[in-house]
Formats: C-alpha cells, structure tokens, sequence
C-alpha cells in the first residue's frame, strides 16, 4: 500500500488556510488544497501496515489502505469507488469528521498520521469534478414502500441505501430544505450548502422522494404513515438542547447555539434578511460550551464582527498531546484548537457561569463566574467543586449556549408509540435497529445520542440493512459489524 519508503520520505502535509482577515469576511469555505503531486506524496505514506487499525477507527470501516494507495498511484476513479463502498457522502466526512481513523493510524505511534480526512475529501471531489459520482437507480423494484423521518446524515444514507435494494423511499423533512443538522447546524465556512444540494440531486434522480415542510407528529399523522408504507425509520436526531437553570437564563440575549446558527444558515441562503437573525454585531459574546458547536459559534460571531468573542468550558483544560490513559489506538480527549478559535477567542477552561445579570429592560449585560476543580475519587461520579475567592463578573450583551443535547423530542416516540430509553433516545436494539412497534425502526443521535457525522451515515446503512431485511426476509446490502470506540 503506497510507497514502501513513503512514511520515511514525505511528511504530513494538510491543506492550507486564507488569512483570518480574509476569511472573515464571508461565509464561504477558505481552505486552499494542495496540488495532485502533494496529494500523490500524502497517499504514499500510508504504510502497507499488517494491520491496519484505522480501520476499526472508521465508524464506518472504510477502506483506507487501499484507496490511499489509488491516490499515490493516480488512479482517482477507483479511488473514488473503493471510498463509495463504506461511504455513502465522503464530501461530507470529508469535511466535518474529526478523523478517528487518523488517531487510530499506525504511523501516528511515533509520527504525523496519514492525512485520510483530506485524501478522502480530495477523492470525492475530484470525483463530482470529472463527472464520475452519477445516479444509480435499481434495476428493479421491490413494490415495497419505506419512509424515513429525518433528512440528516442518518436519514439521507438510509435512504440512499434503500432505495438502492429496490425499495420506494420517501423522506420527510419538518424544515424548508434537506440536510438535517448539516444544513442549519453547520455554517457555510465549513460546509457550502451547494455541497448538499448537489448530492440531494442524485439522489432524486435515483428515484428517493423527498418532501419538505412535513413535520411528521404535528402536520402529517404518524398512524397515517404506518398505514401507507411498510416501513418507517426514525431519524429526527437528538435535538433537546441542553439549557443552563441559572438565575437570569430568560434574559434577552441568553441563546441557544442551534437558534443563532440556524438563523445565520437561512441569512446566508438568503432565506431571511440580516435584521432578523440574532446578530452578534458590535456586541461582547461569551459562548458558553467548548465543543464543536462552541467554535462554530465563534467563528459566527466574528463574521458578524462582534466586539470581543469570549469561550467558557466547565471542564478542564485538556492535554495538548495524547493523555497517558487514552493510549493509541484509542480516541485521545486531547486540546483542539480550530480553525474558529485562530480567527478570534479568549477561552477559558475549568469555569462555571453561575448567574446572567439583566437591565431594567430584561437585556442581559453581563453574568457572573466561579473557577472550579474537578475531584476524582476512584469508582466514584468525578465531583465539580468551585474555588472559593475566583468569583468574576464579565460584560456580556450575547450569550451563546452550546452546552449539547440531552435527547430526541418526544413528538415522534409519542406519535408512532415507539419506547424510549432512560436518555430520552428512541429505544431500539443495535442487532437490528428496531424498535418495540414492528416496522418501525430507529437510526442515528435519535437512537444513539449526540454523536459524530460519521456514526449517523453508518447507523443509516446499518438500520437498512435491518429493514431491508424485515421487508425481504433476507438483504444483500453490505452490514458492518458493529462496534464502538471508547471516547467518540
């Protein structure tokens, strides 16, 4: 695989980025790809291991090995078939996935892992570029009808699989437009949403409806749809944000994250004017929440040209190289620094907001702090203690809550009389992805929790597989073994 020498003779080399200055001013992917040759080298120092351990790094067990070595031989077209076997949507992995596999690569023991991520993005790209990526439809159909819930990540690769074994597949959509968490949780610097749109065309050009505004639970009766199709799988995600029972959390200017970047998405798609988003212009920010949806928060903020964008993290500050206990292959809790936070943050770790202060209009202008310590005991719950003294007051005329989610809605559980379990997921087994009402099954955050880009495609190909079975009796669609890695 590759070059045999190539981990000795190239070193990692990723992609560049526009200015910060530059970058800001827009809403559009800044990223600068590196030419074929650079990419040819990049390819060449996957390192024909005995065993490859990136791919039980893969959630979806993509075959990295072997399309990295068509990357450094040049043959792109069969890299771009190996890549579509595992992965239904790498232009979007290729993007936004935090690269499990590269933590999981051999070379990463002693050196800079293989840059799979940017490879994989490269190979579809180039793909879509030469006209190779067109519609599939099946030859022939089944008779049988499914409909999926959710147009997500999840809900697109069930879909897509489906209707790949014959199937006649409807997805349902509450929003204006497909895409899910991809389309309205994720700014545009990160994902152009023409990158969707293009995908969402083959797939209706293989045959896969799609119906948007219909809100199944509130506007489409879910008995109805139990009676129309044969089956349905539930992919709503897990969308209860995570709130913060603080005093002062209904002040105007307490956010929620989702609220302020699905309404920057839609201004961006020219779906809403700019006067009608909540707009961090000219204001003092505190993002509160140190993930992803944190940084995209920052990164949203200073394209609105905030005064001064802050981050708080409740928990510590992590390691900059990998934790001792988190050895290789396993995912590392190790610090990240994002293309956002380089564009403009004060972050602060081990923090605790303990109070939103208002004016006398109910505005917020401000909230209070405390630091805190982490006690760990072992088999014992780790036990948050404030430091007494580190008490802080801080001006804040916006304050964005990205604290994550606790669960999926009840509307579609209550609807269709499917179980949930003691998380507020939709209950159904991993065997089969079913759920205790037959022909109802469950796939991605709304089955598993809020989770990575690349479960939700895997957890769609998977319940598929389980509901093609269902309606057949047997399936011919592929079906990785399931597994989980510890820390994703």
């Amino acid at each position: 695989m590759g070059k045999i020498t190539g981990f000795l003779e190239f070193e990692r080399q990723d992609e560049a980025y526009q200015t910060p200055k530059k970058r800001i001013k827009n809403y559009k992917e800044f990223t600068i790809p590196l030419d074929e040759a650079a990419l040819k080298d990049q390819g060449a120092r996957c390192m024909d291991c005995g065993i490859p351990f990136c791919h039980s790094g893969c959630p979806l067990g993509n075959f990295i090995p072997d399309f990295n070595d068509k990357v450094y031989k040049g043959k792109w077209e069969e890299a771009a078939a190996i890549l579509h076997k595992t992965n239904n949507f790498p232009e979007f992995t290729g993007r936004l996935c935090p690269a499990p596999c590269e933590e999981a690569c051999v070379l990463g023991i002693n050196e800079d892992p293989v840059t799979i991520e940017n490879i994989e993005k490269n190979i579809v790209e180039t793909a879509f570029a030469k006209a190779w990526i067109t519609p599939n439809p099946p030859e022939v159909r089944t008779g049988k009808t499914v409909a999926v819930i959710g147009s997500g990540p999840a809900g697109l690769a069930a879909a897509q699989q489906l209707n790949l074994a014959g199937h006649l597949v409807t997805v349902f959509e509450r929003d204006q437009k497909v895409g899910g968490l991809l389309r309205y949780g994720i700014p545009d610097f990160k994902l152009e949403k023409h990158i969707i749109d293009r995908r969402i065309k083959i797939l209706e050009e293989e045959g896969i409806v799609f119906k948007t505004n219909a809100h199944v639970g509130v506007t489409i009766d879910a008995n109805q749809l139990k009676e129309e199709f044969d089956a349905v799988v539930l992919c709503g995600g897990a969308t209860v944000r995570r709130s913060i029972p603080i005093p002062g959390a209904n002040l105007k200017g307490v956010t929620q994250a989702m609220d302020f970047l699905k309404l920057n998405n839609q201004y961006v798609d020219g779906l809403v004017p700019f006067e009608e988003i909540i707009s961090a212009k000219n204001k003092n920010v505190i993002v509160i929440g140190g993930g992803d949806t944190g940084s995209d928060c920052v990164g949203t903020s200073n394209r609105h040209g905030a005064k001064l964008v802050t981050n708080f993290e409740i928990l510590s500050k992590p390691p900059e190289g990998r934790p001792a206990h988190q050895p290789w292959p396993y995912w590392p809790m190790k610090l990240k620094e994002s293309s956002s936070h380089k564009e403009g943050v004060a972050r602060f770790f081990s923090i605790s907001t303990k109070e939103f202060i208002g004016d006398a209009k109910g505005n917020l202008k401000g909230l209070k702090t405390v630091e805190v310590e982490w006690i760990f005991k072992e088999g014992e719950r780790p036990e948050l203690k404030e430091i007494e003294g580190t008490e802080k007051q801080w001006d804040c005329d916006l304050a964005l809550l990205a604290l994550g989610f606790t669960g999926a809605e009840k509307t579609l559980a209550e609807q269709f009389g499917v179980a949930m379990d003691f998380r507020t997921n939709i209950e159904a087994s991993v065997k089969d992805y079913a759920t205790n009402v037959t022909g109802v099954f469950a796939a991605g955050d709304i089955r598993r929790g809020q989770s990575l880009i690349v479960w939700a495609i895997s957890e769609g190909r998977q319940a598929a597989y389980h509901v093609d079975t269902f309606l057949m009796g047997s399936s011919t669609l592929p079906l990785k073994d399931d597994f989980d890695l510890p820390g994703v």
